[in-house]
């Protein structure tokens, strides 16, 4: 199952508008959005992702719901993302078709290994840095932290990094060894950065490449 290297989190004021920026990242070339809707009834996010679904199933573009293991099976998304606090991802498995993947969430080595005896398809290791609208937020990573934790996983599974993340941070980010990240904000105020964003995830696999076959 091949992970794509950009992830995004629409963000908006009203569903209306995490729709419409769900409409603009597709036709700028993303190609996964997780859907993550804080304090909306179960029967709003159901009615939410399967608008969701719609637009990105035009562009096929891939769609992860934020923790809700029902409604991403209802609706046919790609894949769930699971929260610390959610079912353990083996559980999770055998609720879900078994084409849709399922990421994991990790703040330290701890809960990386936990999820990768879990065997979940990717880990979303953060955040990087703080952000304003955590309200517990967990400890920043920094790059030295993910440098670290990518050399004592020593996984193949791809470990997506996320929080605050801009275009500015890609770089370094590859250079520690995450295989891709996620953003918000970023995204959200510019959908041309997506454009950045791939050319600066593509650099490094062109590069990969070249130094696996010399």
């Amino acid at each position: 199952m091949i992970i794509p290297k950009l992830h995004y989190i629409p963000k908006g004021n009203s569903p209306k508008e995490v729709l419409e920026n769900i409409q603009k990242a597709c036709t700028s070339g993303i190609e996964l959005v997780q859907l993550v809707l804080e304090d909306v009834s179960e029967k709003k996010f159901l009615k939410i992702a399967e608008e969701a679904r719609e637009i990105t199933s035009h562009f096929q573009t891939r769609l992860i719901i934020d923790n809700q293991i029902k409604i991403a099976k209802t609706v046919k998304a790609d894949g769930v993302v699971l929260n610390k606090s959610a079912t353990s991802p083996t559980e999770v498995r055998k609720l879900l078709y078994t084409w849709q993947m399922i990421g994991g969430t990790a703040n330290n080595l701890q809960d990386a290994e936990a999820l990768l005896s879990k065997e979940v398809d990717y880990i979303n290791l953060g955040p990087f840095k703080a952000t304003a609208n955590e309200d517990n937020p967990s400890p920043v990573l920094g790059l030295n932290g993910y440098t670290l934790l990518v050399e004592a996983l020593k996984t193949e599974t791809p470990i997506i990094a996320f929080g605050g993340l801009s275009t500015a941070d890609v770089k370094a980010l590859l250079e520690a060894g995450v295989s891709g990240i996620t953003v918000s904000e970023e995204i959200t105020s510019n959908f041309n950065s997506i454009k950045t964003f791939h050319q600066l995830l593509q650099a490094s696999s062109i590069a990969e490449q070249r130094h696996t076959f010399e």
